[in-house]
């Protein structure tokens, strides 16, 4: 008689974790899901201790018609800042620009290794982003490029994003955005001029045909 009541207790038992485990799974936050909740909070959450350091923002738009979304490292403290609300602002300025083609300037110019991130939030970041940030980005442009640089994105592209490899492109001067972005378009720090101007001296660049 134990032994019956033993078995119908372990039974119950088994029962009961199982149902758990289904109520576990079933709030198990999809990719989607876990977007949509990022992109409320961005919404609502006072974002300023990032949006007032100015390393992100949109400068006009290509010689296309898209728009640019300019990211200076130099001005990243990525050790010194709460990169859960960095990736809110980043959600929150650019969930409304993929939705169509967009163009990256992201200038390297005078970075170290304190604006560095890591390669697992980077990851972490790119994991979370849904298709249409990767699909509507036509080109990421970098700009005075480092060996450090090269290697990120070298590996970046190699194990996670093969897709958007043909979309980079290292420039060595700003003057060679020109071909695809006006000047006039293009709102940059004055420490990135002088640095190109010091490094690169005075050049006449004459832009081609805008590509797509």
């Amino acid at each position: 008689m134990a032994m019956v009541e033993n078995l119908s207790m372990t039974s119950i038992d088994l029962e009961s974790n199982h149902s758990s485990q289904d109520i576990i799974e079933d709030h198990i936050e999809t990719p989607e899901e876990k977007y949509e909740n990022l992109l409320k909070r961005a919404q609502t959450e006072d974002l300023s201790e990032v949006s007032g350091i100015g390393c992100l923002y949109q400068s006009g738009v290509d010689r296309l018609g898209r728009p640019v979304v300019v990211f200076c490292g130099k001005w990243f403290p990525a050790h010194n800042i709460d990169l859960d609300k960095a990736l809110l602002y980043l959600i929150y300025l650019l969930d409304p620009i993929v939705k169509g083609d967009y163009v990256i300037a992201y200038f390297h110019t005078l970075t170290s290794t304190n604006n560095y991130p890591s390669l697992h939030w980077l990851k972490d970041v790119y994991s979370v982003l849904p298709y249409k940030y990767k699909k509507n980005l036509k080109a990421f442009y970098i700009v005075h490029p480092t060996f450090w640089t090269k290697m990120m994105t070298w590996w970046f592209t190699t194990f996670m994003a093969p897709a958007i490899k043909s979309k980079l492109h290292s420039l060595p001067g700003v003057e060679h955005l020109y071909s695809a972005i006006s000047k006039d378009q293009l709102e940059i720090p004055a420490y990135i001029t002088e640095y190109d101007m010091a490094t690169n001296g005075l050049h006449y660049f004459q832009p081609g045909p805008p590509t797509s």
